[in-house]
């Protein structure tokens, strides 16, 4: 009798559907219950234990390559971190437990709980600082945008690359006073914005959502927010650019330890996450690309989306939860 031999790609692709809904949907559900309530410490505190807590159950060896929390001091999957059982495949995981903690504790649309995982070596390894971004749908010539070009040259390539007027463009900028020099240029040519206030993940999906009305997402802001974005990006097609912000001695040098060996270099998307990923994503609260959760007495529901890159599946999840709301997560 010969032994049953099962491919790594065979073992992420098993854990990385419903392995992943879950984990994404216990943070979710977690941080819910503090919506509204002015906390977004408490409620980013929820999420991280609720996921960290999901992710050690599972049959990997993962590592915590890109994290959260070091910018703002708030609690964190660090960079480095070491979760699941280690009983099955290296990867490499990219978390944002509780992207829009703003959002979440206003109880303001858009808030989600996302993640990415990957086989070990193919997500950007980078420290938790801030990143440029430029990023556009499917459909159009490569390199079309380019990070070194200025805004209203990507727009003006853009709108040709479409076959209309930069007055007829949409770009998603974050409502930040960092991008008051941006955002007077891109008004100067015409060009339409849509500003957010948090939540560039989904943001820069958008641009590849026709019924948005995005065309092009522009402007800093976090780096894991920037690796989980590209991941769902390959997944739906698109281009995507993105460069560390290293301006600082302290920083430079510790990306340097962590491999970055240009602090200048300009990531594209398959250098941001390359490989096979799989990012799942699930609703805080109701946004553009998903429901929040909903507690309806003995149910909580929850919606996921499940982006993978080897097949380009997109897959909607949503769940009832019968458990989760006898006990509270306990």
């Amino acid at each position: 009798m010969t032994d049953l031999v099962v491919s790594e790609d065979k073992i992420i692709e098993r854990i990385l559907t419903m392995e992943l809904v879950r984990v994404t949907e216990r943070a979710a559900v977690a941080s819910a219950k503090l919506r509204g309530h002015g906390n977004e410490k408490a409620a980013d505190q929820a999420a991280v234990d609720a996921m960290r807590r999901e992710l050690n159950k599972l049959p990997i060896d993962g590592t915590v390559v890109i994290g959260e929390g070091e910018r703002d001091e708030a609690p964190m999957l660090f960079i480095g971190e070491r979760v699941g059982t280690t009983k099955g495949p290296k990867v490499d995981i990219a978390v944002d437990p509780l992207e829009g903690t703003t959002l979440c504790a206003k109880d303001m649309p858009g808030s989600i709980a996302v993640m990415a995982m990957a086989q070990a070596g193919t997500l950007l390894y980078a420290p938790d600082v801030y990143m440029d971004k430029i990023a556009i749908g499917p459909g159009y010539p490569k390199g079309i945008i380019d990070l070194d070009k200025s805004p209203e040259e990507n727009i003006n390539a853009l709108a040709k690359a479409k076959g209309c007027k930069p007055n007829e463009i949409t770009a998603l900028v974050m409502d930040r006073p960092r991008h008051a020099e941006l955002i007077a240029k891109l008004r100067a040519i015409g060009c339409s914005i849509r500003l957010i206030t948090d939540g560039d993940v989904v943001g820069v999906i958008q641009c590849a959502e026709p019924a948005t009305g995005i065309d092009i997402y522009l402007g800093i802001g976090g780096a894991p927010e920037g690796v989980l974005a590209a991941g769902a990006l390959r997944c739906v097609g698109g281009q995507m650019q993105g460069r560390l912000i290293l301006d600082t001695p302290e920083k430079v040098a510790r990306a340097a330890t962590m491999g970055v060996k240009d602090p200048n270099k300009k990531y594209d998307l398959n250098e941001l996450a390359s490989g096979d990923v799989v990012v799942a994503a699930t609703g805080v609260t109701d946004g553009a690309l998903l429901k929040g959760v909903k507690f309806k007495g003995d149910i909580i529901e929850t919606e996921t989306i499940v982006y993978r890159s080897l097949t380009g599946t997109v897959r909607r999840i949503t769940g009832e939860h019968r458990e989760l709301a006898k006990f509270h997560l306990d």
